[in-house]
């Protein structure tokens, strides 16, 4: 039987990535080891972060104004580490549109003012609140943005402008290279690897090299500082290699498949097909606003919560798996990430027709 994973994160990996990381596990390249084994200062693994550097370079329209870093602690690290990093004691503006820039938010406090400058908390995080409702602050150290909610199952569907000076700073970890935007709106973003990217373990951070070079050194360890990872290539000490080594071959098999263009065409696709079905349905419903349905993570419900839980039980004894919806919400959840293909939205469409029938 195929199994199709909908995991929410750490999600489900290209078939093609995991046979080629199988190939190699035990002997990389001739060398008679493993990426697991080989030392980060080798001839072997400096190609491979180069690659994983250069592939995201390209795959997003990086220019040489910006640094690309690997840096462990995932995305919940950053939530701290961008304000030791860029408040100095300054102001920052927070949009909060879920649990996760919710918690950014409450890290960066430590470290200096926060403005939330709008909130759909009180709708259950159920939309993304307009851009012309934001009361921002003039001269603020930065904006932030969290793009897709993992949880809320909302996506802003185009990206923010932010005042002039002040730099949009956006936690990408749910739907980063998952379609294009334009790199030079941003003054840094970031994104756990566990979505799109790889395995847990790391974060890719982009950061504007002006902007990192704000940081107080005298304030912030060194091991926290962007500055050290910008210096040492992401090699001050040892890197997570295996999980770096995942996303090279991640990149490299976006690139063979038309890199993000073409992987923004199949997600609006496998996303429509999901939607277009539960909207057509009387019995499945979702929660979120239609303008900001995230194309990563479907949010629905069935009538009741017995009938999630029974759904949740047999869609996995079906080969769908992990689809029970995050803890704090309930309900179900679908992640359907660049390495979920069509066939797994179809095989989970034709499921929950079937279940509908036998549950009405």
């Amino acid at each position: 039987m195929k199994i199709y994973n909908f995991s929410a994160g750490p999600a489900m990996l290209p078939e093609a990535v995991m046979r080629k990381a199988q190939a190699e596990f035990l002997d990389y390249q001739g060398s008679g080891s493993g990426m697991l084994e080989l030392s980060h200062r080798g001839k072997f693994f400096q190609p491979v972060i180069d690659r994983a550097e250069a592939n995201t370079r390209e795959l997003l329209g990086i220019s040489d104004d910006y640094a690309v870093i690997f840096v462990q602690g995932g995305a919940s690290m950053q939530f701290a580490m961008l304000a030791m990093n860029l408040l100095n004691g300054g102001t920052a503006d927070y949009v909060d549109t879920g649990v996760w820039s919710s918690k950014a938010a409450k890290e960066a406090k430590m470290f200096g003012s926060v403005n939330i400058v709008a909130s759909s908390k009180e709708t259950k995080y159920d939309h993304i609140p307009a851009a012309s409702e934001w009361k921002q602050t003039p001269g603020a150290a930065y904006l932030h943005i969290t793009t897709n909610n993992t949880i809320a199952g909302t996506q802003y569907m185009n990206m923010p402008t932010a005042p002039a000076g002040v730099p949009l700073i956006a936690d990408m970890s749910s739907d980063i290279m998952s379609r294009a935007f334009d790199v030079s709106k941003f003054g840094m973003f970031y994104a756990g690897a566990q979505k799109n990217l790889g395995p847990s373990g790391v974060a890719l951070v982009v950061i504007r090299k002006d902007l990192a070079a704000r940081t107080d050194d005298s304030k912030v360890p060194t091991m926290l500082r962007y500055s050290t990872y910008i210096d040492e290539g992401s090699m001050f000490n040892t890197p997570p290699t295996f999980a770096i080594y995942i996303l090279a071959l991640i990149t490299d098999w976006l690139k063979e498949h038309g890199g993000i263009a073409a992987m923004e065409q199949v997600n609006d696709a496998k996303a429509k097909l999901l939607y277009d079905f539960l909207d057509e349905s009387k019995f499945y419903s979702s929660p979120v606003a239609r303008a900001d349905r995230s194309r990563m993570n479907v949010v629905f419900r069935t009538p009741d919560a017995d009938l999630d839980a029974k759904f949740v039980s047999e869609a996995t004894a079906a080969g769908l798996t992990q689809l029970k919806g995050h803890r704090l919400v309930g309900g179900c959840r679908a992640s359907i990430y660049n390495a979920m293909p069509v066939e797994g939205v179809q095989a989970l469409i034709d499921f929950m027709k079937k279940f509908e029938c036998a549950n009405k």
